[in-house]
């Protein structure tokens, strides 16, 4: 069997996203125009993106190979605490950051081999994962802030567009498009999310694709903590709960499918994009905290009834 016979015809599906953004930027200008169309007010809606648009880009390839991912605002928590840890014990910040995602990446390939090797189910996999990560971070840290010099590592996201953090995840972005567009890994990893057993017939190992896959995706959280460091300046164990939900969001709604096989870096940027420029707007306009986490519910639902609705669109259409 050929690889290219399994491979889902692949359409933009960041055009909607886009729309989205810019018809729910437009609202929020109209209601809020002497606050919101701030150059300050998007320069801080960019850096807010962030942290999520780089676990988006995690959660893009596993989500595509039919897997998730809910650990990801514990390991987010995890690296604020190794780092900050770490930095506090007299270590420079590359060090600090070198352990910290080593230890990313070594908590990705450990739930890769669980449910790449042991066929074990990815969604109890990483609720595990995401109460142990959460227990050892609070472990470290002595279920307290770790107050500490971050050495510089507080510049990554500064209040300016030369912020080193806005560049990095917009390089990260590029890459990351570059490595599930146009290599064989990303042709291996649409092909294991379209059809597992179609794919091993074509030589491919499914085993091996989801352990990378989940390192890699787990390295990004990593980034996404030393990101959120740098904002916090602490590192706080209890940080990033629920993160999980608005990055899979971001991802639903870049035209992602929860069954696998199809997934849009551009895509989940543009829908991390969006969940920022509705809290921002939210906070704008003065509303309460409990209704944006109502409307982050309702995207969530919304974003993956969308989802069902294309996938039948696409199974009507090839009948």
């Amino acid at each position: 069997m050929k690889l290219g016979a399994i491979l889902p015809e692949r359409r933009p599906a960041w055009l909607g996203p886009l729309v989205a953004v810019l018809v729910v930027y437009a609202v929020f200008a109209v209601l809020t125009p002497d606050t919101f169309l701030r150059t300050q007010n998007l320069l801080t809606m960019a850096r807010q993106t962030v942290v999520v648009a780089i676990c988006a880009l995690g959660m893009t390839m596993v989500i595509v190979t039919g897997g998730i991912d809910l650990s990801t605002g514990s390991l987010v928590a995890l690296t604020t605490v190794v780092v900050a840890r770490l930095l506090k014990s007299g270590y420079s910040p590359g060090v600090a950051v070198l352990c910290a995602l080593a230890v990313a990446a070594g908590v990705g390939a450990l739930i890769g081999t669980l449910v790449g090797r042991f066929k074990m189910m990815p969604f109890v996999v990483t609720l595990g994962a995401m109460s142990i990560l959460r227990g050892g971070a609070k472990g470290l840290a002595d279920e307290q802030k770790i107050d500490c010099d971050t050495k510089g590592l507080e510049k990554l996201l500064s209040a300016d567009l030369a912020a080193p953090g806005l560049w990095i995840a917009l390089g990260l972005a590029v890459l990351v498009a570059l490595l599930l567009g146009y290599t064989k890994f990303g042709r291996h990893v649409f092909a294991v999310g379209s059809n597992e057993s179609a794919a091993r017939l074509c030589g491919i190992d499914p085993a091996r694709v989801k352990i990378l896959v989940y390192t890699l995706s787990s390295l990004s959280f990593g980034i996404a903590g030393v990101m959120e460091l740098s904002t916090l300046t602490v590192g706080d164990p209890t940080d990033s709960i629920g993160l999980e939900l608005d990055v899979i969001a971001a991802v639903v709604i870049g035209g992602a499918s929860l069954a696998g096989g199809e997934g849009s870096v551009v895509g989940a940027v543009l829908g991390a994009l969006l969940m920022t420029v509705i809290k921002t707007g939210a906070v704008h306009e003065g509303m309460p905290s409990w209704t944006q986490e109502i409307a982050t519910g309702a995207i969530i639902v919304m974003a993956v009834a969308l989802d069902r609705a294309r996938r039948s669109r696409q199974v009507g259409a090839r009948r």
